[in-house]
């Protein structure tokens, strides 16, 4: 039998990520750039993927460098592109010893109401919220399987896909059938050696097109009665993705929510 104080003594990994390449897609949004901080914190060498912002790109570049003395490599272009897919997969690869991670906060809110929705609209969003990630995550995984490395992706999904909102058809289906593929995939890439597959789905955040509404006063009903104890932060879904990125990890196939328990409690007031 082990001595008593030896039975207190726990294996707690101490900056995990150090050294492992991440492709952030969507890097320079509120919750990707907060992830792309945390991750480099815990000093993961990252490749930040955007849309357009190039001079936010080249800040949130500038400054994860200075402050955490980790390497950020910037790659542009829109993962509905094919030749942006392989590119961004293929830049992460080209790195250290290889693309460990993944995690795609691209998407779009896809605010159309219901009632006039076009077929046009409908396509869409099932391109920006499910086709693009998921073939992005494929790309990846392929690209991991083919190293033989353990690795770990993490997609975007929303509160509205686990619990049904109002007016939210055209960008909720895209999100829950992203969910599922999730699953699938962590089933089919899974196993010892394998690539675990999970989703985040946030609530109310400040950040994104959710900030402008928060600070519209359109959400404070969810304060003001208890519902949720605070608006969430970018931070909040940062430290869930580290989690469910660390090696190691126990954790494949499910959606964390990270909503503050609104999902629970909406329909109380």
């Amino acid at each position: 039998m082990l001595p008593l104080e030896d039975s207190f003594n726990f294996d707690f990994n101490e900056r995990s990520l150090e050294g492992r390449v991440v492709l952030v897609a969507g890097a320079t949004g509120g919750l990707g750039s907060a992830t792309a901080a945390l991750l480099a914190r815990e000093g993961a060498a990252l490749v930040a993927g955007y849309l357009g912002e190039r001079e936010r790109a080249k800040t949130l570049k500038q400054a994860l460098e200075a402050r955490y003395k980790t390497t950020v490599c910037l790659v542009e272009g829109d993962i509905a592109d094919p030749a942006v897919r392989a590119r961004y997969v293929a830049t992460a690869d080209a790195i250290r010893e290889g693309l460990y991670g993944l995690v795609c906060f691209t998407g779009d809110p896809a605010r159309v109401k219901f009632e006039e929705v076009t077929d046009a609209d409908l396509h869409d969003s099932l391109q920006k919220n499910y086709v693009s990630p998921l073939l992005l995550a494929r790309e990846a995984a392929a690209r991991m399987k083919q190293r033989g490395i353990e690795g770990s992706i993490v997609l975007l999904s929303t509160m509205q896909a686990v619990a049904a909102f109002e007016s939210s058809i055209n960008y909720a289906a895209p999100k829950t059938a992203l969910i599922q593929a999730a699953r699938i995939m962590a089933k089919q890439y899974g196993g010892p050696g394998g690539i675990r597959v999970n989703v985040v789905a946030p609530g109310v955040n400040r950040a994104g097109m959710a900030l402008k509404s928060i600070e519209s006063g359109k959400y404070d009903f969810y304060v003001e009665q208890g519902i949720i104890p605070r608006f969430g932060r970018p931070e909040d879904v940062a430290r869930v993705v580290r989690l469910l990125l660390e090696p190691d990890n126990y954790i494949t196939g499910q959606v964390i929510t990270v909503d503050g328990g609104l999902t629970l409690r909406r329909d109380r007031g």
